[in-house]
Formats: C-alpha cells, sequence, structure tokens
C-alpha cells in the first residue's frame, strides 16, 4: 500500500465514525448508486431477494442488518425482533443461509448484561430453528468482552448454533485462534477493516498476510468447520495447498466473501466444488459499513468523487 493509499485509508475510516456526515452522504446519488455494489437494499425483503439470486448461482449467505447506531434499550430489542423475523423468513423461504450479529447492536458499547440477553435471545431463536449466528468482530476496544460473550453462548447452545470472528490484522489473533479451536468455537477469519494502533494491529500489509495464513492452519488443523474469508487470491491459493497437505475433503470448511466483490472469484471456487457463502449486508443504516468498504480500497472513492463532479 503507498503513502496515499494508507492516508486515504486512514481518512475513510475517520470519516465512517463521523455520525454528522450519513445524511449528507447517503443523500447524495453517487454514494447510493456505490453503495448499491456492497448493500443488498435497505429492507429486509430486498435483502431475501438479493440471496435468492445467490443460491441460484450455487452460494450461500449470511444476512448482516446494519445498525451501528443503536442507543436505548429498546432499539437494541427492536434488532432482536428483527434478527427472530429474519430467521423465519430464512426458513419460509429455504435459501441457505445464515444471520451475522454485531453485539454493539445488542447494547455492548452501554450495557454488557443486556447485550449479553439480546444475544441469547437471537442465538436461542436460530438454535430452535437449527440455525447459526456469527458474532461479528468490530474495533479492538471490545474484542475481548464479544470473545467472552461468545464462549458463554458457545457453552449454552453449542458448536452449531453460534460462532466467532477473527481479524488477521490484531496481534492477538494467533493465539484467540488457538484457544477458541481447541474449544471447538467456529471462526471466521477475515483481514480486518477498523483504524487500529500499530500496539494492537499489524501497520504492514505483509504482516497481516503472514499472520492471515498462520490463523487459516491452525483454523484448518483444528477439525472444527471453519470460514476462510478472502478475496485474496494468494490466501485462497494457500488455504487451498495446505488443505490438500492436510487431505481436507471439499466441505471440510468454507470460503466467505463480501456481496458484490469478486463474483467472477465466488463462482470459480463453487463450481470447482467448495461451499461458499456470502456476507450480504442491508439496511438503511449503511453509511459506516461502506466508508469501511471504500477504505479497503482507496481507489473506489475516485468513482465517487468524480461522479459528484458530473452531478
Amino acid at each position: 500500500m503507498t503513502a496515499a493509499d494508507h492516508l486515504s485509508r486512514s481518512a475513510l475510516l475517520y470519516l465512517s465514525r463521523r455520525e454528522g456526515l450519513k445524511d449528507l452522504a447517503t443523500r447524495m446519488r453517487p454514494f447510493r448508486k456505490m453503495a448499491s455494489r456492497f448493500i443488498a437494499g435497505e429492507t429486509l425483503e430486498e435483502a431475501v431477494d438479493a440471496v435468492k439470486a445467490l443460491t441460484e448461482r450455487g452460494l450461500m449467505a449470511s444476512f448482516d442488518h446494519l445498525n451501528e447506531a443503536v442507543k436505548t434499550p429498546e432499539e437494541t430489542r427492536d434488532e432482536v425482533r428483527h434478527y427472530q423475523r429474519l430467521l423465519a423468513r430464512i426458513d419460509q423461504v429455504g435459501v441457505k443461509a445464515n444471520v451475522s450479529l454485531k453485539l454493539t447492536q445488542c447494547g455492548l458499547l452501554f450495557d454488557k448484561a443486556l447485550a449479553l440477553e439480546n444475544a441469547r435471545a437471537v442465538v436461542a431463536e436460530a438454535a430452535r430453528r437449527d440455525s447459526f449466528v456469527r458474532i461479528d468482530m468490530e474495533h479492538s476496544a471490545v474484542t475481548q468482552v464479544t470473545l467472552d460473550i461468545v464462549r458463554e453462548l458457545h457453552a449454552e447452545f453449542g458448536e452449531p448454533h453460534v460462532g466467532a470472528v477473527l481479524q488477521s490484522y490484531l496481534r492477538r489473533t494467533e493465539a484467540d485462534a488457538r484457544a477458541l479451536c481447541s474449544e471447538r468455537v467456529r471462526i471466521r477469519l477475515c483481514k480486518g477493516a477498523y483504524l487500529e494502533g500499530p500496539d494492537v494491529a499489524f501497520p504492514d500489509k505483509e504482516d497481516v498476510d503472514a499472520n492471515f495464513v498462520r490463523c487459516m492452519k491452525v483454523l484448518l488443523d483444528s477439525g472444527v468447520y471453519h470460514g476462510i474469508a478472502t478475496h485474496d487470491e494468494r490466501m485462497i491459493d494457500a488455504t487451498l495447498e495446505y488443505a490438500a497437505k492436510l487431505g481436507l475433503p471439499r466441505g471440510a470448511f468454507e470460503f466467505q466473501m463480501l456481496y458484490g466483490i469478486r463474483r467472477d472469484l465466488q463462482e470459480r471456487l463453487a463450481k470447482d466444488g467448495h461451499p461458499v457463502r456470502i456476507y450480504v449486508p442491508y439496511g438503511r443504516h449503511w453509511y459506516p459499513y461502506f466508508m469501511r468498504r471504500l477504505a479497503e480500497r482507496p481507489a473506489n472513492l475516485w468513482f465517487v468523487l468524480r461522479n459528484l463532479v458530473r452531478g
């Protein structure tokens, strides 16, 4: 990554947290047009239609209702009710999908006990329907408490119904991967998309990639069904090579990718017999997620700016 790209990424991640810019950005047509590449609509039914299309292409999905703006206990309970409706809708439609849940939507930033209660309600509904909830990972300030809650839910509901996310840009992740695998917690391994300091995260991409490979090997060694989440073909090749070395069959793990990114790669892996799950975000509160996606590839920003100039 060039110095200019690093600066652009830092700026975009900073802007993703600026509440006052959300209304302005979401009114800008180029932003909304660009966001539609990454976000499967603003309503549950729009997201369901997007997942139906993915199913027709031989892909699985994980729904993610975007809402990082919850501020009150009642708003968190609205999120729980939304996820319960979503799990029911998945059953009704019959698509191959589960759900991803952020603990900040459950109240983590102002009441840990409430967050656990709300997450438990969602996982209980998933378990009742023989489904699965992936507890998303957010910024490093909540990494430990997120893993604590995952462990508590895992002890109650078991391996088939709740799992975690680990980010290879964090220095602690290899140790977390080894510990969680020993407890048979299902993990989604990704690189990470939040702005973190060098004390907790690797600042250089080469180190993030090297840690991704180390952690991937820990996951594949474990005998637990994990998700390898990347669009980086070098990481995918490294995963396939290590799986072949271990003699793992197709279906021992799955690849995961983001909605709207590298569809060619998604379909190629699926046609080769590898399970592929697409992370499908939707909802009215799409701005922070969208800005983090821009930050992953700052060149996308120039697309938006060109269209702003053109009107």
